[in-house]
């Protein structure tokens, strides 16, 4: 596979890993996003390019050749509806026409709330939210084109994710930079609900196979994840890992109401609540029997993020 082309639309973090695995396993990788830049180095192996994902004519120039594209981008997160479908029917258009097999990096947004019962891949798209509206429209559309023979594809579900280069999340630069820099770390909802937590290079990894298996075509695959706690249970090995206390501050609707006010993404992250307010398990049953699943123990995934974050902190 040394003399494949593999494509990577989306320079966030998932989108960085899954490059960055490719590499490791000997199969080149080609990053793409609008600007052709990204802070910092590119690993061996990954190389970087300019187009815009919305530009099917863009994005068939780019793919021509590649055995698997991932669709890893996204537009921010305040502006899902207005720009994410144009995005992705743009990916899936020039992907088609060169005629790769497309990996979706999705979350778990379209199943909606469900009332606290563990996520499996079966579960309808019942959705009620814009962002959880948005991401089923796009999953069904690009599952849509698989059966009808126009491309294949496969979806790979993580939950909300951490690790290095993560810092828009709820585990994210307002937890672990707070608690590096000895301040009260913001977390949202009851925390002592349980809560599924995706390492974001176990994530990759995850799409990483799909894209070599043909079992995962025309199906959708929640990615392993080390065994569900709780936030507080979270906080605890981060606490045994610097050895010292750390200090939270839950945030319920009120007090997420009134932050919104001043920051929109704060004020984005209301609707989708329900997540923190009562359990949120996902379940990656289907993924480990078909392909296997050892997924990072959360102690190392911890360790590994508090030690990037710290070299973070040391640049700035």
């Amino acid at each position: 596979m040394a003399d494949e082309k593999n494509i990577v639309f989306g320079t966030g973090p998932l989108g960085r890993w899954v490059a960055q695995t490719l590499a490791e396993k000997g199969r080149p990788a080609t990053l793409v996003n609008r600007s052709g830049r990204i802070d910092g180095s590119l690993p061996e192996g990954v190389d970087m390019t300019a187009a815009d994902a919305t530009d099917a004519e863009a994005v068939y120039r780019v793919c021509k050749g590649a055995r698997a594209v991932f669709h890893c981008a996204m537009p921010p997160y305040t502006q899902w509806p207005e720009k994410f479908p144009a995005l992705t029917r743009g990916i899936l258009e020039g992907v088609a026409r060169a005629g790769a097999r497309l990996v979706y990096g999705d979350n778990l947004y379209s199943y909606g709330d469900t009332g606290g019962k563990p996520l499996t891949e079966d579960l309808p798209p019942a959705a009620t939210d814009r962002k959880g509206r948005v991401r089923a429209e796009m999953a069904a559309l690009l599952l849509d084109a698989h059966r009808s023979g126009k491309v294949d594809v496969a979806i790979g579900r993580g939950s909300d994710f951490y690790g290095p280069l993560v810092t828009n999340a709820a585990l994210g630069e307002m937890f672990f930079a707070a608690v590096l820099a000895g301040k009260p770390a913001n977390l949202l909802g009851d925390i002592d609900q349980p809560h599924t937590y995706t390492y974001i290079r176990d994530f990759a990894r995850a799409l990483v196979t799909l894209s070599e298996n043909d079992q995962a075509l025309g199906e959708v695959w929640h990615t392993p994840s080390a065994p569900t706690r709780t936030t507080r249970e979270m906080v605890r090995r981060v606490e045994a890992e610097l050895g010292r206390p750390v200090k939270v501050r839950p945030a319920g609707r009120l007090m997420i109401g009134l932050l919104g006010l001043f920051n929109p993404m704060v004020r984005e992250m209301r609707e989708m609540l329900y997540q923190w307010e009562q359990p949120y398990v996902v379940d990656h049953a289907r993924f480990a029997q078909a392909f296997g699943a050892d997924p990072t123990p959360h102690e190392t995934a911890v360790r590994e993020t508090l030690a990037w974050y710290r070299r973070r902190i040391g640049e700035n």
